[in-house]
C-alpha cells in the first residue's frame, strides 16, 4: 500500500457558477464550500426551508434511472454523478455542494465545468488521514441489463471499461489508473450521450427538459449528432468511466482496487457501491473497541501459559475473555503481519492458514477442558476434527474471537467441543473437535 499517509482534502475557498439543469430545465446556481475533516460530501438545498443537507452516501440513493438521485426524507438531489466524480477524482474528500434547485447545472454534459470550478476554489490539505477501502478479495455484481462489474485487489484505483450500445454498436474499451491529472485530461471532458431510441420515452416522462445537442451527444443509427465533433474517438467509454467514479464516490471512502466493467450503468454501479459499503460495515465492526476483562472472568497471557504447554510461535491464544457457565469459553487472538506463518503462506497476499485457525480453536477448547478437570497435569491430544469449514479469509490486522463449547464428555478422558472463530462478528471458520487426555 501507499508508503506515506495520504491526507484528506477540501476546497480552498467558496466558488460558484450558474447553468441549466438537464432534466428540469431550470436555472440553477451551484456553490462549492470548504468542509471540515470527516465531513464527506454533502448537498445543501438552499431553495428549501431550513436549507436541508443530504449526505452523498450509498444509503441515501433513491433512483438510478438515467442518472443518480440521492435523498433524505422528502428532499431529493438528482444527477449528482458528474459533481461527485469531479470532486472525488480531483482529490476532494470534504465539501458542501450548495444549490438553489434539485439538480446541478449540466453544462456541456461532461464534468469539465466542475473541474474548472475546483481549480477556481483550489484544493487544500487537511490534518486527518484519508479513509480507504482496500479490496482484499474479488467482488462482482451482475445486472439483468447485461452489465457486469468486477472489483479486484490493486494498490491503486483503476478502471477498465467496455462500453457497448444496443446491438453492440459503438463498442469501446479503455483501461486507466484514476489520478487527478489523468481525470482532468482524459475523463472530465467526455460528454454524456444518449441513443435516439431512448430519447422519446425520456421526453414522455417529462425528463431532459434542459437537454440539447449543446449538453449531450445523440446517437442515431450509426450517426453521431452533437454541436461539436467528438472530443475523443472513444468518448462514450470515457463518459462511462466518469459515471463509475461518480457512483462509487457514494461509498464515502477512496477505493484501492481495479474495477473491470462491461456495459456498466448507474444501477449496476450502485449495486457495486452497496456491496463495498456492506463489506466496509463488517470490517468496521472491529474498530468498535470491545471491553476485554481480565481477572476472575478471564485469563491474561501469563495465566493462559500456566495452563497450555504451547509457547511462541505456536501459542495461538492471546487472552481468554471469559467463561460462560461450565461449558463455554471465549478467547481472542490478534493477527499481526509479524506472525511467522505469513513469511511462507502467500507472502504477496498474506492470509492466515486454515490449519492455524483449527489449532487456535483446539487450544481454546483445551483451556475449557483443563478448567473442567481442574488440572493441567495432563496434555490434551486431538483425536479428530469434523465439520471443518473455512468461510472467509483472515488477514493481518484482524482480531479473531474464538468460541468453544463442550458438547460431550466421557469421564475425564475424552471430550467433544464445537468451536468457531469470528472476525467482525462474521464466522470465518468452524469445527467440531474431539480430544483425549493423557498424563504428562
Amino acid at each position: 500500500m501507499a508508503s506515506t499517509p495520504e491526507f484528506q482534502h477540501t476546497v480552498g475557498k467558496t466558488a460558484s457558477f450558474s447553468g441549466t439543469a438537464l432534466h428540469t430545465g431550470d436555472k440553477v446556481t451551484l456553490k462549492l464550500h470548504p468542509a471540515p475533516v470527516d465531513h464527506g460530501i454533502k448537498f445543501k438545498r438552499k431553495d428549501l426551508q431550513d436549507e436541508p443537507t443530504i449526505d452523498a452516501r450509498i444509503e441515501n440513493l433513491k433512483t438510478v434511472e438515467r442518472a443518480t438521485t440521492i435523498g433524505e426524507g422528502s428532499v431529493r438531489v438528482r444527477t449528482v454523478e458528474h459533481v461527485l466524480a469531479a470532486l472525488w477524482a480531483m482529490g476532494v474528500d470534504n465539501a458542501i455542494v450548495e444549490m438553489d434547485a434539485n439538480e446541478p447545472p449540466i453544462g456541456d454534459g461532461s464534468a469539465q465545468l466542475y473541474v474548472d470550478l475546483m481549480k477556481k476554489a483550489g484544493v487544500t490539505v487537511q490534518e486527518a488521514p484519508q479513509k480507504f477501502f482496500d479490496v482484499r478479495e474479488p467482488m462482482h455484481v451482475e445486472a439483468k441489463t447485461g452489465a457486469l462489474l468486477v472489483l479486484l485487489p490493486d494498490d491503486k484505483f483503476r478502471i477498465s471499461c467496455t462500453q457497448a450500445g444496443p446491438n453492440n454498436r459503438f463498442t469501446q474499451f479503455l483501461s486507466m489508473e484514476v489520478t487527478p491529472a489523468i481525470f482532468e485530461r482524459e475523463i472530465a471532458p467526455a460528454r454524456t450521450f444518449v441513443y435516439y431510441e431512448d430519447v422519446e420515452p425520456l421526453m414522455d416522462k417529462n425528463l431532459i427538459k434542459g437537454g440539447s445537442l449543446e449538453n449531450a451527444i445523440v446517437v442515431r443509427g450509426e450517426a453521431v449528432l452533437s454541436k461539436e465533433p467528438l472530443r475523443f474517438p472513444d468518448e462514450f467509454v470515457r463518459h462511462k468511466i466518469l459515471d463509475i467514479i461518480g457512483d462509487l464516490a457514494l461509498v464515502g471512502r477512496r477505493i484501492r482496487g481495479h474495477v473491470v466493467a462491461v456495459k456498466p450503468g448507474h444501477a449496476a454501479n450502485a449495486d457495486l457501491a452497496r456491496a463495498i459499503a456492506r463489506e466496509q460495515t463488517q470490517r468496521s465492526a472491529m474498530s468498535a473497541p470491545r471491553a476485554i476483562p481480565i481477572g476472575d472472568s478471564g485469563l491474561d497471557t501469563g495465566e493462559v501459559m500456566k495452563i497450555l504447554p504451547h509457547r511462541y510461535p505456536f501459542l495461538m491464544v492471546d487472552r481468554v475473555i471469559g467463561f460462560e457457565g461450565e461449558n463455554k469459553i471465549t478467547a481472542i487472538k490478534s493477527i499481526t503481519i509479524n506472525e511467522p506463518f505469513f513469511q511462507g503462506h502467500f507472502p504477496g497476499h498474506p492470509v492466515m492458514p486454515g490449519v492455524m485457525q483449527v489449532e487456535a480453536m483446539a487450544q481454546v477448547a483445551s483451556i475449557l477442558l483443563f478448567k473442567l478437570t481442574k488440572t493441567s497435569s495432563r496434555v490434551g491430544y486431538f483425536m479428530s476434527a469434523d465439520q471443518v469449514k473455512f468461510r472467509k479469509p483472515v488477514f493481518p490486522g484482524d482480531t479473531i474471537f474464538i468460541h468453544a463449547e463442550l458438547t460431550r464428555a466421557r469421564g475425564n478422558r475424552m471430550a467433544k467441543t464445537k468451536c468457531y472463530c469470528l472476525v467482525n462478528d462474521a464466522v470465518v471458520s468452524e469445527a467440531e473437535l474431539m480430544f483425549t487426555f493423557l498424563d504428562k
